[in-house]
């Protein structure tokens, strides 16, 4: 069964909404959680298209270990963080300080 890519990346976008603010996710969880294993790129696609959406706080998902790998498709490169920083997240050299602890697991979370 092909992908539909339009629900995917909405069922993304109404994950990355979930996030609760000052807590950080990344695109593998959401991926996860989805039940596409394997798609964290695809999660990472969807980000990089939600800025057309409204709502959706891209800023808050980021890479496996805390680094803001999806800055260059913001505004500007320095957005994200300080988005980021504007909700008490720490950001040195691009990556998330503490993100084990701030760390927000979908399919933990999100558990019936």
């Amino acid at each position: 069964m092909p992908l539909d890519k339009v629900n995917f990346f909405q069922d993304v976008f109404e994950v990355a909404k979930l996030i609760p603010k000052g807590r950080v996710t990344s695109y593998g969880a959401i991926a996860n959680y989805l039940g596409m294993k394997s798609s964290a790129r695809m999660v990472g696609w969807a980000m990089n298209a939600s800025h057309t959406e409204k709502d959706v706080p891209a800023h808050r998902v980021v890479n496996r270990n805390g680094m803001l790998t999806g800055k260059h498709h913001f505004e500007t490169p320095k957005l994200m963080q300080e988005l980021l920083e504007q909700e008490g997240v720490v950001v040195k050299e691009d990556k998330i300080i503490g993100f084990k602890t701030l760390f927000w697991n979908p399919s933990v979370e999100l558990a019936l």
